[in-house]
């Protein structure tokens, strides 16, 4: 089964990244389209919880609960079940979720990579 690790987009490519699958709804500025392997905006946060997030409206713990709701949606299962197929299929070594945030501590590609590690059973 495939390590899953997150890191920025804004870090330089390594050859241990494996897929490099960009999370966020928006393609971060500034940044070449080779970057990501495949981008699955789905995955990102609802363009208004960023937002509350972004201005500081929301504690971390509020858009934490906000952000694993939004994953019983439709939209988020269905991104979700095809990043799981393509790690599953692909059989890959690796894998690295990567979003615009600097720090993982409060970023959802680690709340992300925690999902995945369970729904693949590693």
């Amino acid at each position: 089964m495939a390590a899953v690790k997150t890191k920025s987009i804004y870090e330089p490519r390594a050859d241990e990244d494996g897929l490099r699958v960009l999370v966020t709804r928006y393609w971060p500025r500034g940044v070449k389209k080779n970057e990501a392997d495949l981008w699955l905006k789905d995955l990102g946060p609802s363009p208004g919880l960023i937002k509350k997030w972004k201005q500081g409206l929301v504690p971390w713990v509020v858009f934490e609960k906000a952000y694993l709701n939004e994953h019983k949606t439709e939209e988020k299962k269905k991104a979700m079940n095809g990043l799981i197929e393509i790690v599953k299929q692909d059989r890959l070594e690796s894998v690295t979720l990567m979003c615009m945030c600097r720090e993982e501590t409060t970023c959802h590609r680690g709340l992300l990579r925690e999902m995945l590690i369970e729904k693949i059973g590693l």
